[in-house]
């Protein structure tokens, strides 16, 4: 679940301080009120990048068992039904289906390791058996586990989280997108001619990767981003570890990319592509957990405006129409434009305080919520609704400073009476005629009547 905190603070003593925006807030807002929508729009956008038949794209959707390369061989079908009888004797972490709690022990793990980056070996070198088998127990039973104490080395924490991703019932990356990672694999530049060339196609296969992350399932994602953090983070450290991006990937493409219960036979010339696939997966991971731009447009208009289901193709459209032909507009439409973005901006201020405001009085009863509710009235200006409201002709209002008054005037909508300077004050012109202006010209100046 998206969980967003709005902090709104109009004191100057904290302006200089930064302020934090999640700019994949609506993406996850619509992700979690509806799945259906969201999962229409990122699909959409999948198949605009990758080629996925009927078939292929049914599995990505989930509306057919997807076909794995070895799924009808007899040696398959012992391997599945002996994984599933070891299931039975497992624990609640290890041989279960991936959850939040099973996530929370491995973390551990992940943590651990990114303080012991520079063992040589890391993830290929394996650990004491004895050592791993008395850390499995304590993670399956739930214990807490002092990593630092000594007792454990590296090469066990990292072979022990080797053998949590292999035990789980389906690879990390599950079996609905296997057809769609050999896809993004074959993603290609095209010469000018328009003809496919064998270079990668960096940038699409990052906006593809993005796009499918997306959709995985909430803990595949959240364990994913924290696996290929810490690769990525061990990477980097090559020249003490000996483990490049590549050497790392063929020590977890089995585990997090291959289907289960397959041979190398059964994968063919595809072992290839699924290795190089999970190296520029730890090369790139930085980048592949955020939301494609246009994916993040679409959400926010999804709730504050029209054109949910823009693509970026349409994107790019509406940026490219604006030609030589309409370059005598573009002054006229700038201002029209920035109007239109104050009037966003009010738009999405005021919904943010209409969610704090109704977040607080949603709250259970405690001292924060008194504490927050006597900041709400705090202001003496603002109008009960029964109130009498001057009706002077439509003067414009000075905008409140305070929050509680920003808080009310915006979620409550009961008008503010501000104190102003009369209007009254201000005199009414005179009237200067032709003869007033001669006897000005003809009347003696100060000095010559001071004078006489």
């Amino acid at each position: 679940d998206a969980i967003c905190n709005f902090v709104i603070c109009n004191d100057s003593s904290l302006r200089s301080h930064p302020i934090i925006f999640n700019p994949d807030f609506f993406v996850e807002k619509l992700r979690h009120e509806k799945p259906e929508v969201f999962t229409e729009l990122v699909v959409s956008n999948i198949t605009r990048l990758i080629d996925l038949p009927g078939a292929e794209l049914a599995q990505l959707m989930g509306e057919e068992d997807p076909k794995l390369p070895g799924a009808n061989s007899t040696a398959s079908g012992f391997f599945r039904s002996l994984m599933s009888l070891k299931r039975k004797e497992k624990g609640v972490v290890f041989g279960s289906p991936l959850t939040e709690e099973g996530i929370a022990q491995v973390s551990q793990l992940i943590e651990y390791l990114h303080k012991n980056l520079r063992a040589e070996g890391l993830f290929r070198v394996p650990g004491n058996s004895i050592r791993q088998q008395i850390l499995k127990d304590a993670l399956n039973s739930g214990t807490d586990i002092d990593l630092d104490s000594g007792e454990f080395h590296s090469n066990d924490v990292a072979t022990l989280l080797k053998m949590f991703l292999g035990e789980l019932p389906e690879p990390l990356l599950t079996h609905k997108h296997f057809h769609a990672h050999l896809k993004i694999a074959d993603l290609t530049l095209f010469d000018e001619k328009g003809n496919k060339t064998s270079t990668p196609d960096k940038e699409r296969q990052i906006e593809a990767l993005q796009l499918l992350f997306l959709i995985l399932p909430a803990p595949n994602r959240s364990l994913l981003k924290l696996l290929l953090d810490l690769l990525y983070q061990t990477a980097k450290k090559q020249d003490k570890n000996k483990m490049s991006a590549h050497n790392l990937a063929l020590m977890f493409a089995p585990h997090i990319l291959w289907p289960r219960n397959v041979t190398a036979n059964d994968l063919q010339e595809n072992i290839t592509k699924l290795n190089n696939g999970v190296t520029f997966m730890i090369k790139h991971s930085q980048k592949l957990f955020k939301a494609p731009v246009y994916i993040r447009e679409c959400a926010r208009l999804h709730y504050l405006g029209s054109r949910a289901h823009t693509s970026k193709d349409d994107l790019d459209l509406l940026t490219s129409s604006g030609s030589k032909e309409l370059q005598p507009l573009k002054s006229q439409k700038r201002s029209r434009l920035d109007s239109c973005h104050q009037e966003e901006t009010q738009q999405r201020t005021e919904e943010a305080l209409k969610e704090l405001f109704h977040h607080v009085h949603n709250m259970p009863d405690s001292a924060k919520k008194k504490k927050l509710i006597r900041q709400f009235n705090k202001h003496p200006a603002v109008l009960t609704p029964g109130s009498d409201v001057p009706t002077s002709p439509a003067p414009r209002r000075t905008r409140s400073r305070s929050f509680s008054g920003l808080i009310k005037r915006k979620v409550l909508g009961t008008p503010v009476i501000l104190e102003r300077k009369s209007r009254d004050t201000t005199p009414e012109p005179v009237r200067v005629s032709k003869e007033n202006i001669q006897l000005v010209r003809t009347a003696p100046s100060t000095t010559e009547a001071a004078g006489g």
